[in-house]
């Protein structure tokens, strides 16, 4: 049964036909300029000859760094800017993200090789556990209008630029006036401050004026938020306008 798949960098030959390796748990896979039948070959001179080495495991995967001087990332495309170093020499350095892309920097060129790990494993919910329930880390109500707020503050690096600048209150204001036609500069800086006392962040330096606080308190709820998929990007659904009745 494979529980890895690894789509190699794009090249202008195989562009649209992309060749995918597919291992099962304890098979692994060598990638780098000048590799042995079977491995990925990846014909770029800034690639060392032997780069790297993916290994399968059930449900993750691990990397090993084979070159002698260049750190590799392994980004989360889908985290919103969670990534992973992997030192030179690194060996079996595990890889949780179900879906990743490692970054290999070749002589000023970034080149991404996508790997799959579609296997996951989940604890099913038991019946009739005994004791009180377990009380949430985080209680937000995704019906409130501070999650919307919560929710468009998160939503440019949720669309996929994870180091996107966050918007200003009043481009927050802009983006939820379509559902909340009230939504005023005032009262969306009413909910951030409500959500940074709800999940207990600390207030800015004293020192601080008052924007370069407000601006940090927005990066505290955000980084927050996206750590703890308090925001998905399912959740962004808030943001649509309500459906326009049609007259009978």
């Amino acid at each position: 049964m494979y529980s890895i798949i690894v789509v190699p960098p794009p090249t202008t030959e195989d562009e649209h036909t992309r060749t995918q390796f597919r291992l099962a748990p304890g098979e692994r896979l060598v990638f780098g300029r000048s590799v042995p039948e079977g491995g990925l070959l990846i014909r770029h001179d800034g690639v060392s000859r032997r780069a790297g080495e993916i290994t399968a495991h059930g449900t993750f995967w691990a990397l090993s760094n084979l070159s002698a001087h260049q750190t590799y990332v392994v980004e989360n495309p889908e985290g919103a800017g969670e990534h992973i170093k992997v030192a030179p020499g690194r060996l079996d350095a595990p890889v949780p993200f179900e879906f990743s892309r490692i970054v290999l920097p070749a002589a000023g060129d970034l080149l991404p090789v996508e790997v799959w790990a579609p296997r996951h494993d989940y604890l099913r919910a038991e019946d009739g556990t005994d004791g009180e329930p377990t009380a949430p880390a985080f209680s937000v109500d995704r019906t409130k209008r501070y999650f919307a707020v919560l929710a468009a503050l998160c939503e440019p690096r949720l669309r996929g630029a994870p180091h996107a600048p966050l918007p200003t209150v009043e481009q927050v204001v802009e983006r939820l006036r379509p559902g909340w036609p009230a939504a005023s500069r005032t009262s969306v800086q009413w909910n951030i401050d409500y959500l940074a006392v709800k999940l207990r962040l600390k207030p800015g330096p004293e020192t601080a004026e008052a924007g370069a606080r407000l601006n940090g308190k927005k990066e505290s709820l955000v980084s927050m938020a996206l750590r703890f998929d308090l925001v998905r990007e399912d959740d962004l659904v808030v943001l649509a306008a309500p459906p326009r009745r049609v007259p009978r």
